[in-house]
């Protein structure tokens, strides 16, 4: 199901907590929503559904990757990025890594790691910073 985006700073800077398989429809609502909004947003995390779970979803072109409990373990390739959040509607600069490896599961609660980087790790580590209720 396409949900509302939602807006409110209020919500957004609210920490998430793990998601577990009980939070697999707030995974293909996220999904929904994502494709339904691939022209505005390369990603969504779902507080910003309004669902405080740990979950992200990720544009692929036109496909959607969907990850619970995403966790970075290992960065590298330090650069400053300026980002825009069209959540908040500004621009700042942030610290970001070129190269991540990504642990996370999927929604059979499998888990999965990979090492991604360029626009996509930018991406993860922001959708990361808002299941973390940091906006930029």
């Amino acid at each position: 199901m396409v949900r509302e985006i939602v807006y409110d700073p209020k919500i957004l800077r609210k920490k998430s907590v793990e998601a577990t398989e009980a939070d697999v429809s707030v995974a293909v609502d996220l999904v929904d929503t994502l494709q339904a909004n691939l022209d505005r947003y390369p990603g969504l995390a779902a507080c910003m559904i309004g669902e405080h779970k740990r979950i992200i979803a990720i544009a692929k072109g036109a496909m959607v990757i969907v990850m619970l409990n995403p966790k970075i373990l290992m960065q590298s390739g330090e650069y400053i990025a300026r980002e825009e959040c069209p959540v908040l509607g500004k621009v700042e600069l942030v610290k970001r890594y070129k190269s991540i490896r990504l642990l996370w599961q999927d929604a059979k609660m499998k888990e999965h790691v990979a090492l991604v980087d360029g626009y996509r790790a930018e991406v993860i580590q922001h959708m990361i910073d808002h299941c973390n209720g940091r906006m930029i």
